[in-house]
């Protein structure tokens, strides 16, 4: 890997990482907020829906600007848009203002992934690996994200927690600023418009941009953001109900920290640890495989996960940190092997908008899997929701395998 390539790497997986430690430190700040604000459960989580909705609507715009203005301004727009949220949400003297603040950051962060991975996909020659590494970055963030700032909350108020979490952002901001790369030197650009925007070039690029494979490929990501987001946003609570966590907490003498942590969100922090894990393997795997055959892997195994997690999770404390543990390997291998497939499908001159399509459906459809999640626990049991996502991962592990039939036929 070149010095520039390395510079590259270094600058999105440096973003990445503070998008995503933005994005799980919220959880932990609602429960101050719950305090604080004397707001019930339902409105603070409409309040927080602001903001994750337009993290993930706002990825298709983006993408139009990337294509637009290039990558690394929309990378710098995002890490500043996201720490002046931040320091908003720092002053907020109500509910009304976290509104605001949790929405600014939405809308900064939207802006990150479609100009990431076009930067990825156009400044470096092999990008499996750098995918890998980038992806392993968004872990340490959605990991230590939380524990973070709950470490934090041990020591500071609220405010100057949410004020200290901008550090890094900036200084991200000043590398991106100080380091010398190309961003776009694998292909050739026709630059003439840039700057250019109407409603009309929008609806024409994405004529352009669509075909059969490309339109299998938004199908793919929707079902695994479904799968992604309903399995994540209630398996802390789900963990807890499980005998073996429920009857052992090892961190009984832990101090003030076990104070925030019982010993299912130490098992749900875990999971997402491995998941750095799992994006080093979907990269290896990127290197031995075509992205569309690793595609049809990843999500075979994460179907299987869908039908055998309960059981297994139920066995015993280390059969559930086993199954747990191989979740977190494949459901965030998952990663590399569609953004390379993402790539592989879309032209370069509307890479960006690729991104902002796709992650339209990873973040923006997928949200609503937390939704499905929640009517299939409320109505059914532990069972039927993973029978459910068991579902999305076969229907998408059915359309990478027309991928894969498609290519071989082109080629045969």
């Amino acid at each position: 890997m070149r010095d520039d390539e390395r510079s590259v790497v270094t600058f999105t997986a440096l973003s990445h990482m503070m998008v995503h430690t933005y994005e799980l430190s919220i959880p932990i700040l609602m429960t101050v907020w719950l305090r604080e604000f004397s707001v019930t459960a339902a409105t603070l989580g409409a309040v927080v829906t602001v903001g994750y909705f337009l993290f993930g609507a706002g990825a298709l715009p983006a993408g139009v600007l990337v294509d637009r203005f290039g990558s690394r301004s929309i990378i710098l727009a995002c890490l500043v848009g996201m720490a002046l949220s931040f320091l908003l949400l720092g002053v907020a003297p109500n509910v009304y203002a976290v509104t605001l603040a949790l929405g600014l950051w939405g809308l900064a962060a939207s802006l990150y992934h479609p100009a990431g991975l076009t930067m990825i996909s156009k400044g470096v020659r092999e990008p499996g690996w750098a995918l890998a590494y980038h992806g392993m970055a968004g872990n340490v963030g959605i990991a230590l994200g939380p524990l973070a700032t709950a470490l934090l909350l041990l020591a500071v108020d609220w405010r100057i927690a949410a004020a200290l979490l901008v550090v890094p952002t900036v200084a991200t901001a000043l590398l991106g600023v100080v380091l010398r790369f190309d961003g776009t030197a694998t292909v050739e650009e026709d630059r003439t418009s840039k700057g250019e925007f109407s409603p009309g070039s929008l609806v024409s690029e994405t004529r352009a941009l669509v075909s059969v494979g490309f339109l299998t490929v938004f199908a793919i990501v929707m079902f695994n953001g479904l799968y992604y987001r309903g399995v994540l946003t209630f398996l802390p609570d789900m963990l807890g109900e499980f005998p073996a966590v429920r009857e052992m907490d090892p961190f009984a003498d832990a101090g003030p920290i076990a104070e925030e942590f019982d010993p299912a969100q130490y098992v749900f922090v875990g999971l997402l640890t491995i998941g750095i894990l799992g994006q080093y393997l979907g990269g290896v795997l990127l290197d031995r495989l075509p992205a569309e055959r690793g595609l049809v892997v990843a999500l075979a195994v994460l179907a299987v996960l869908g039908v055998g997690y309960v059981p297994v999770a139920t066995a015993g404390f280390v059969p559930l940190l086993a199954v747990s543990a191989l979740l977190g390997v494949v459901l965030f291998a998952m990663q590399p092997l569609t953004q390379a497939t993402i790539a592989a499908y879309s032209p370069p001159e509307t890479r960006g908008l690729s991104f902002g399509w796709t992650f339209l459906a990873i973040f923006g459809i997928g949200a609503f899997g937390a939704s499905i999640a929640g009517v299939a626990l409320t109505y059914g049991s532990e069972t039927a929701l993973f029978f459910l996502l068991a579902a999305f991962a076969s229907v998408g592990c059915l359309l990478a395998l027309s991928l894969v039939v498609r290519d071989r036929g082109a080629h045969g």
